[in-house]
C-alpha cells in the first residue's frame, strides 16, 4: 500500500510537470514527516485488518499554499489532481485541509464515499493539526461495524431520467432491452401529465456510475428527449444465489434471496418457465405450480 499511495503522488506531480512518474522529484512528499505519514497509514491499516475503508466527502480547505514552485490557491495542483473523481468540497477553513500526501492515502485505500452513518462504532481515534482556525483542525476515524447485514450489499447507484411527450410508443420495447444490455440495473415508465395537460411519460433508469455515460448515448440517440436529470441514490440488494433444480417438466433455474445466512425468498426464472410452458403445451402457472411444490419439499426435507 505505501508503494500504491507513493505512486499516485507520483503520477499527479508528473502531470503537473508534464514529465514520466518514474523522474518526478518528490519535493516536500519527500520529507521524513510524509514518509511517516504514508508508511504509517498502512501499517495502521494493514494492522487493523478492516474490511472496507469509507470517508466523508473531502474537505479541500481555502486560501493558498506555497509549493516548491510558488504560491497555489488551495488545492495544490498535485492535490487536485489526486482528488479527480472524489467528492469534495472546499471553503469550510481558510488554510489547506487536505495535502497531497493526505489525498493519496485516501485514493489509495478509500473503497466508497458517503456522508451517511450507517455502522456502530466501537473506537474512536483523532489526529490534531498545528494549523488554527475558528474550527478544530481535527481529523477523526472511527472504527465500526456495519449495521447492515453481512448478506446485504449497498451499491452506488444513480436514477438517470427523463419526460417524453412526443415519441413512438413502439419504440420503447427496444430502448429498454438497449438500456439493459448498456447496464441498466432497473428500468420503469411512469406515466405523467405535463405542462399544457399533455400526457406524457418519465423513463427512469437506474445504474451505477460507470454504465452513466452509456446510458446517457442511448436516451439521447434513441429516444426524443433532448435532456436527462440525474440523482444519487444507494441501492441495498440481498444477497442472490441461482440453482438449477430439477421438475417432472425439467431443469429450471430458482433466483434465491439470503438474510443473514437464511434463504427468505425464491423465485423460479421467467424465461426457463416460459419457455417449459410454449415447448410442452401447458399452462405457465402449472409451471410455477410445479417449482413451488419442489421447493416446498426442499424446504421440509432441510
Amino acid at each position: 500500500m505505501s508503494i500504491s499511495i507513493f505512486e499516485k503522488v507520483a503520477i499527479a506531480e508528473g502531470k503537473v510537470h508534464d514529465k514520466p512518474a518514474a523522474d518526478v522529484h518528490f519535493h516536500e512528499v519527500g520529507a521524513l514527516d510524509s514518509i511517516v505519514d504514508i508508511v504509517g497509514a498502512a501499517i495502521c491499516l494493514h494492522k487493523l485488518g478492516v474490511d472496507q475503508v469509507q470517508s466523508s466527502t473531502v474537505e479541500l480547505g481555502g486560501g493558498s499554499v506555497r509549493c516548491a514552485h510558488g504560491v497555489y490557491p488551495v488545492p495544490a495542483p498535485a492535490t487536485a489532481e489526486i482528488v479527480k473523481n472524489m467528492p469534495v468540497r472546499k471553503g469550510t477553513v481558510n488554510y489547506e485541509a487536505t495535502t497531497p500526501t493526505g489525498a493519496a492515502i485516501l485514493s489509495a485505500s478509500v473503497k466508497e464515499f458517503t456522508d451517511r452513518a450507517d455502522f456502530r462504532i466501537l473506537k474512536t481515534g483523532y489526529g490534531i493539526g498545528s494549523k488554527d482556525g475558528e474550527l478544530p483542525n481535527v481529523l477523526r476515524v472511527f472504527l465500526c461495524e456495519s449495521i447492515v447485514a453481512a448478506d446485504a450489499e449497498t451499491v452506488p447507484s444513480y436514477i438517470i431520467e427523463c419526460n417524453i411527450d412526443d415519441m413512438n410508443p413502439e419504440f420503447y420495447d427496444y430502448i429498454i432491452d438497449s438500456l439493459f444490455t448498456a447496464g441498466a440495473r432497473d428500468v420503469y415508465i411512469t406515466p405523467i401529465i405535463m405542462k399544457k395537460s399533455r400526457p406524457a411519460v418519465k423513463l427512469s433508469v437506474l445504474c451505477t456510475p460507470d454504465a452513466e455515460v452509456r446510458i446517457n448515448e442511448i436516451l439521447f440517440r434513441e429516444t426524443s428527449t433532448i435532456g436527462v436529470r440525474k440523482y444519487g441514490i444507494e441501492k441495498t440488494m440481498l444477497d442472490r444465489r441461482i440453482e438449477n433444480i430439477s421438475t417432472r417438466y425439467g431443469e429450471i433455474r430458482v433466483k434465491s434471496a439470503f438474510f443473514k445466512g437464511v434463504c427468505i425468498k425464491s423465485k423460479p426464472e421467467y424465461e426457463d418457465c416460459i419457455k417449459i410452458a410454449r415447448e410442452q403445451g401447458i399452462p405457465v402457472s402449472q409451471v410455477y405450480r410445479e417449482v413451488e411444490q419442489v421447493l416446498s419439499r426442499k424446504e421440509g426435507m432441510v
